[in-house]
């Protein structure tokens, strides 16, 4: 198998060998469970679904229900498919996966949803530095987007102008980083430097390839 389901705990700092401060990021990864195993003959492609964090009963839909109790397991928050396979790794149904299937200092990709910003403009969202003059009667011009294009010719905007508009909140995979650490115990994973998403979010973990 080739990764987890994994939830941002927050950031922390470690030493290496060398004496040298590293930032890192704290991960709770699992236990995971295999809810689904998708073949090419009944679904028309190899993939493991696993589930991820406890759900009331409650609080889930009755073919949900039916779906988590084909894997005798309790009803998960989260469902991701994994589509990487290593040979002699392949998981089978209601099977318990944790931090154990990774290694430190091994490398693994890290996606998740990033942080949303809300509606802001091109200095925060593309990085513009505005006129940056505020004299010569620039005196509402800082923050300003500037010209978007020609009057007579085309006379209108082209698709993909960076403008305005809302920030974050997207897809975003992290790739090569680095395991630092190993807290089997407690299911955590220390990777060097930073993920997507705030603290608390789902990340699905991936061995790097």
């Amino acid at each position: 198998m080739s990764g987890l389901i994994g939830k941002k705990i927050g950031m922390t700092s470690i030493y290496d060998a060398s004496g040298k401060i590293v930032p890192c990021t704290v991960v709770e990864a699992g236990p995971c469970v295999v809810t689904q195993v998708k073949t090419v003959e009944k679904d028309g492609y190899e993939a493991i679904q696993l589930g991820f964090d406890e759900k009331k009963p409650k609080n889930t839909t009755k073919s949900l229900k039916g779906h988590f109790a084909k894997a005798e397991t309790t009803p998960k928050k989260i469902l991701m498919e994994f589509t990487r396979f290593e040979e002699g790794h392949r998981k089978t149904f209601g099977e318990i996966l944790d931090v154990t299937i990774f290694e430190e200092g091994e490398f693994i990709d890290v996606q998740g949803k990033s942080k949303g910003k809300g509606f802001q403009g091109v200095v925060k969202r593309h990085g513009f530095s505005g006129v940056g003059d505020s004299t010569h009667g620039q005196h509402n011009r800082l923050r300003a987007p500037g010209s978007m294009g020609a009057s007579s010719w085309p006379s209108r905007v082209f698709p993909g102008m960076r403008m305005a508009g809302r920030t974050g909140g997207k897809k975003v995979k992290m790739i090569n980083l680095q395991i630092v650490k190993i807290v089997k115990e407690k299911n955590l994973i220390v990777v060097k430097g930073s993920v997507p998403g705030p603290n608390g979010s789902y990340l699905k973990l991936e061995r790097w390839s």
